[in-house]
């Protein structure tokens, strides 16, 4: 038995002959962060997309609470209590950010359309999308057309979006790209808040980040896990500095 929210089994994805991810088994646990790291290519975003259900997995087995969910749509994995975000910001951009997380929770009421009544009149989805706005720190800019906001900003509401649909596990795709320094700080911030409260599962290229937030520090080369464990391991596993880090460190 596991105390896993989730797990994956020798998980693999083939593209034709190549193996994107390749007997991937990996574990996520409520208040725990688990980074994946790795060159271009590695098949972390893949990774991703299996864990969320956009691909089905060639071979190998998923499980949610305990719950095998290897062939389970990307809806209703959702409803289970899974949410992502993605390398590009993916909001409503003509909408408010409170319309954006609005439209988030409504999705989980047991009757999301109704035509004929207002979709403000919903108290119960209307403080949940603002609690949702005000756990990324965005209480203040709710009524602000999504287009009109910053990029970290954007990505702060596409997180506060997931929160709205009330997830268990988190799984962040890249959330800092493109991000300035005091952006990162704030983003920074908000998911070790998260990581006290969810299961996240953190795919990020920003080394300092991931060595500040990480309990759990996986790394992926050609699709294969190359090493798992505390950051303080990896960072010292040689086959690792050779095959990531030290790149890492000479390019910058």
């Amino acid at each position: 038995m596991t105390d896993a929210t989730l797990s994956t089994s020798a998980l693999t994805k083939h593209f034709g002959g190549l193996a994107a991810v390749d007997n991937v088994s990996l574990d996520m646990k409520v208040g725990e962060l688990h980074a994946i790291i790795g060159p271009n290519g590695a098949g972390k975003t893949t990774l991703i997309n299996l864990l969320s259900g956009e691909l089905t997995p060639t071979a190998g087995a998923i499980r949610f609470r305990g719950a095998d969910m290897t062939r389970l749509t990307p809806e209703k994995r959702s409803r289970l209590g899974i949410g992502r975000s993605y390398q590009k910001t993916n909001i409503f951009s003509t909408f408010s950010a409170l319309e954006n997380c609005r439209l988030a929770a409504q999705s989980r009421d047991p009757r999301p359309f109704n035509w004929v009544r207002d979709a403000f009149s919903y108290d119960g989805t209307m403080q949940t999308a603002r609690r949702a706005l005000d756990a990324v720190g965005l209480s203040n800019r709710a009524n602000e057309i999504a287009l009109t906001l910053s990029h970290g900003e954007q990505r702060q509401l596409e997180i506060a979006m997931c929160l709205a649909t009330g997830p268990e596990l988190l799984l962040l795709d890249e959330p800092l790209a493109g991000m300035g320094t005091e952006e990162s700080i704030k983003m920074v911030d908000l998911i070790r808040k998260l990581a006290g409260t969810h299961a996240v599962l953190l795919v990020e290229h920003d080394m300092d980040a991931v060595f500040q937030l990480a309990i759990t520090l996986t790394v992926m080369v050609d699709g294969k896990v190359l090493a798992s464990g505390a950051p303080a391991e990896i960072r010292a596993n040689r086959e690792v500095q050779a095959a990531y880090l030290g790149k890492m460190d000479d390019a910058q």
